[in-house]
């Protein structure tokens, strides 16, 4: 599938009166999505302990 075929299948999924800001939403979320679980097969990812390091520091 296409990324356009699947940005048009997550907008047909949405109500019909969904505003322009909640589909973008739907698809930046989507698109989040299908990144950590790409980071999460290619063992790409954080541990607990270093994420409570890096938010600490903020």
């Amino acid at each position: 599938m296409t990324a356009k075929e699947k940005m048009a299948e997550i907008i047909n999924d949405l109500p019909d009166d969904s505003t322009y800001d909640e589909i973008l939403r739907e698809l930046a979320f989507r698109r989040m999505i299908e990144r950590g679980l790409k980071n999460s097969s290619e063992e790409k990812t954080v541990s607990n302990h270093e994420m409570e390091r890096r938010i600490k520091s903020w």
